[in-house]
């Protein structure tokens, strides 16, 4: 599709995401993601439940698969009004919002139930709210699991296997600084040159959550997995303040509802995903190393003494997610 046939369809989209007809509002949400995906599956639940509350009054069109842009792209189109709603991770949030990137501190979460607790109490809370002066208005937040160390030709048990190994990272300074303060060589580069990059040599391995490993088939070339758990960087539900504020009292009240239950469902969605894919990875002979995680928490804290330097103004987040 070329430029203008996009620009064409996200001005057709912006006319007519939040589209009146008899009395009845369509709000259109896009997304990167495949419709197999656990996250897809929640957004189903959350158009379900929208439009039964609402008596089919307020409905949800679903464009998934990158039909609408990237999610960046997507993002700048809920600033300006033309799309509704978008699932984001929260690194990428933090492009918009500064406050996001407190979730990609390495080893915050002490575990999945800590997560949770926190996403789900005032701290998580307060940072959806941040983003409203960005004209972006967090809703809830989907699991997107928990990254960890794959590799193709050497065992990573401890930190101190990294050393020397090139390790695949997103185009993120966190991520970058993590990888360099366990020993290995972090390697920025677009997902999708990885299978090759492994496959050759070009890097010895990178970091993902299991449904990511599987459905780009890493599995097949790293033979290592090493469940580290360094990172859980969730995902965001948004609405664009712009069509919020078209929404009525109670017209807000059911899709503040339905996002809610909808990240429950979505959380039982990701834990079968995770299940059904370890499954297969353990079926393709790949190795399940469960290390000692304090020894890779304790070699990354430069990570967070960095991180506050850098933010001064989220320490006290940071302090409050620790304490929780």
């Amino acid at each position: 599709m070329n430029y203008k046939t996009l620009l064409v369809l996200f001005l057709f989209v912006g006319l007519l995401s939040c589209k009146k007809n008899s009395d009845k509002k369509v709000l259109y949400l896009g997304h990167t993601l495949p419709q197999t995906h656990p996250v897809h599956k929640g957004i189903v639940e959350f158009q379900k439940a929208l439009a039964k509350k609402s008596n089919g009054t307020l409905t949800i069109k679903i464009f998934p698969d990158g039909q609408l842009g990237s999610e960046r792209e997507v993002v700048e189109l809920l600033q300006i009004g033309s799309v509704a709603i978008t699932k984001v991770s929260a690194a990428t949030m933090s492009n918009f919002v500064p406050d996001y990137h407190v979730f990609g501190i390495p080893y915050l979460f002490r575990d999945k139930q800590h997560m949770f607790d926190v996403l789900e109490g005032d701290v998580g809370k307060s940072v959806l709210e941040k983003g409203e002066k960005f004209w972006l208005r967090g809703l809830c937040y989907y699991d997107a699991g928990s990254r960890s160390f794959y590799t193709s030709t050497k065992a990573v048990r401890t930190p101190e296997d990294l050393q020397g190994l090139k390790i695949r990272v997103m185009n993120n300074q966190m991520a970058i600084n993590m990888v360099n303060s366990l020993g290995g060589s972090a390697t920025p580069m677009s997902y999708g040159e990885l299978y090759t990059a492994i496959q050759q040599g070009v890097v010895d391995g990178a970091e993902n959550n299991p449904p990511s490993f599987v459905s780009s088939n890493h599995y097949e070339i790293s033979k290592y997995y090493t469940l580290d758990e360094h990172s859980a960087v969730p995902d965001v539900l948004l609405i664009g303040t712009k069509q919020w504020n078209k929404l009525s009292e109670q017209e807000k009240v059911w899709v503040q509802e339905a996002a809610s239950e909808s990240a429950q469902a979505q959380k039982r969605f990701w834990k079968e995903s995770v299940d059904e894919c370890m499954e297969i990875v353990k079926k393709a002979g790949v190795e399940i190393i469960i290390p000692e995680k304090s020894l890779f928490a304790d070699k990354s804290k430069s990570v967070l003494e960095e991180f506050e330097k850098e933010h001064p103004e989220l320490s006290e987040t940071v302090k409050a997610i620790k304490s929780h």
